[in-house]
């Protein structure tokens, strides 16, 4: 999957997404013999500051009809998505999306609903007071929110989007048995030593953890 992020500020998101397993699923490696094995997700980034014709690269305004801050303006983002994808031949396969406290609550039945239908991912990170509203309009973007909370801007939901979504391609995570939510876990898990003192209390391993007894261990997770 291709994701394009829409930012005034890519340096501080590709800190993120070139670091760790997304940083290696960007990567194409060679495996046993000659075999290369492709990308699984390619991330690029598109700075509104350079589609605009403004000699001081500003993007933001006043809102019509007043009221506090600054609007990052329609032009310089409409014009940054359609570098990236608005050439696109099947626009099905694109889907946009604006980070915005007022959008639809992200879950991850979204995510399913998009892995393996799309092939283009575009997340627009607004900043100040949001984007102008015809941003919206003409791309028939969703407005999409990470819950009942407002932050300096869209980063980092944009970041967590591509976070959740990178993670459900296949071979991103390597193998299937990886995905927690896929797999009987109780979410409470241990590991070396068995026995640790903190503040001069013993923690110790469950017992039924170190017996190897794997249908005792299963039963054990699901009534946690």
């Amino acid at each position: 999957m291709h994701f394009h992020i829409i930012t005034l500020f890519p340096d501080m998101c590709r800190t993120y997404t070139d670091a760790g397993i997304l940083g290696r699923a960007q990567k194409t490696d060679k495996g046993k013999g000659a075999k290369v094995r492709g990308r699984k997700i390619v991330v690029s980034y598109y700075d509104p500051r350079d589609f605009t014709s403004d000699k001081h690269k500003k993007v933001d305004a006043r809102p019509y009809g007043g009221g506090p801050g600054m609007v990052l303006q329609a032009e310089p983002i409409l014009k940054a998505w359609q570098k990236a994808v608005g050439r696109k031949r099947d626009q099905s396969k694109v889907k946009t999306l604006i980070m915005s406290p007022r959008g639809t609550t992200f879950t991850q039945q979204q995510v399913k609903s998009w892995v393996g239908k799309i092939e283009h991912l575009v997340l627009i990170a607004g900043r100040y007071e949001g984007i102008d509203a015809r941003v919206k309009e003409a791309l028939g973007a969703e407005e999409i929110s990470l819950g009942d909370f407002v932050l300096f801007g869209g980063e980092l939901p944009a970041l967590v989007i591509l976070d959740t979504v990178a993670r459900q391609i296949p071979g991103v995570l390597g193998t299937y048995d990886s995905l927690e939510e896929e797999r009987v876990t109780s979410g409470v898990t241990y590991t070396r030593p068995e026995s640790i003192t903190f503040k001069g209390a013993a923690y110790q391993v469950p017992e039924v953890l170190l017996g190897g007894d794997h249908k005792q261990i299963e039963a054990w997770r699901g009534r946690r």
